[in-house]
């Protein structure tokens, strides 16, 4: 038979795992003790019945010890979880404990309470964030910059030879000796490929760009047209006595005997007033007869010039 007091005297007296002694009083670290303390009635090993309130992952649950189960130490605890409500957990304590010692039942209510408590500020808490401090050793930073910086010098190196064969792969140095890997092969293509696109697409923005505005026709007006046709016969006219003039120079230079005739006319010209018209210079063919046969025609030159100008000119002759 099982003797509490017996139990008791030995753990009080002589020694317990889980007596903390202090200079005010003692207290326990069994996990089962209902209130931290060590004494008669707090004692989980002293008492063949008893009861206690333990969390477990976030949930309470009632433990109860009896005396009947004493010789199945796989059985000796027997246990009912608590509901999260505060008042259900209550009921549940005084139904489960309804006959037990008033002691027990008050002590446990009190540990329901400060363990309802801490667990809704844990869940709180949870909810909010927090600062992780973390330590940096000296050795293992120096270590990560060291292999940074030798990363950092391997991948520049690697880009340049792979620059340097590109450029000698693109002028023929290699020729055709070598095989290369396909998909390398292939990612330079494609490279080029999206330059090249790229080129074309600002090409065609810059033309855009460049491209004149739409050129439109109108109809005009009459008055218009009737003034070209009148600069159209003007300019005939013009090129008519144009061609007559010239004819008069050529016919001067074969004649040296109608040199007087000429000087007479410019002086009877320079003593009247000269109308804005070109006049004709008396010519050999007109008094002697037509121009000999073996002349070779000439084909009609034509030349534009004011008329002032074109008097001026006779005038000086």
């Amino acid at each position: 038979m099982q003797s509490d007091e017996i139990i008791w005297q030995v753990i009080n007296h002589v020694h317990c795992s889980y007596k903390a002694k202090m200079q005010t009083q003692n207290f326990c670290r069994n996990e089962y003790n209902v209130t931290g303390l060590c004494n008669r009635s707090s004692c989980p090993l002293a008492n063949s019945r008893y009861a206690t309130i333990r969390e477990i992952d976030g949930t309470l649950y009632l433990y109860m010890k009896s005396i009947e189960r004493s010789h199945a130490p796989k059985d000796l605890w027997e246990r009912v979880k608590l509901s999260r409500n505060y008042g259900k957990s209550l009921e549940l304590i005084d139904k489960h404990l309804e006959h037990w010692p008033k002691f027990l039942v008050h002590k446990n209510k009190q540990r329901l309470t400060k363990m309802t408590q801490y667990l809704i500020r844990m869940r709180k808490l949870a909810l909010k964030s927090k600062r992780k401090l973390v330590t940096m050793p000296a050795k293992e930073v120096k270590r990560e910059k060291r292999r940074e910086a030798k990363a950092l010098t391997a991948a520049v190196l690697d880009k340049s030879i792979e620059k340097e064969l590109l450029e000698r792969l693109q002028s023929g140095t290699y020729g055709d000796i070598y095989n290369f890997p396909v998909k390398e092969y292939e990612k330079v293509l494609a490279m080029e490929e999206m330059e090249a696109k790229g080129e074309d697409s600002e090409d065609e923005e810059e033309e855009e760009e460049e491209e004149e505005p739409e050129v439109e026709y109108v109809e005009g007006y009459e008055m218009e047209e009737e003034d070209d046709d009148d600069a159209m016969e003007d300019f005939a006219q013009g090129a008519g006595r144009m061609s007559d003039s010239e004819d008069d120079d050529e016919e001067q230079s074969d004649d040296d005997s109608d040199a007087s005739e000429e000087e007479d006319v410019k002086a009877s010209l320079k003593s009247k007033k000269v109308p804005k018209k070109s006049l004709k210079v008396p010519s050999k063919r007109g008094q002697d007869g037509p121009a000999p046969t073996n002349r070779k025609k000439r084909r009609p030159h034509v030349e534009i010039e004011y008329e002032e100008e074109r008097e001026m000119q006779n005038a000086d002759f």
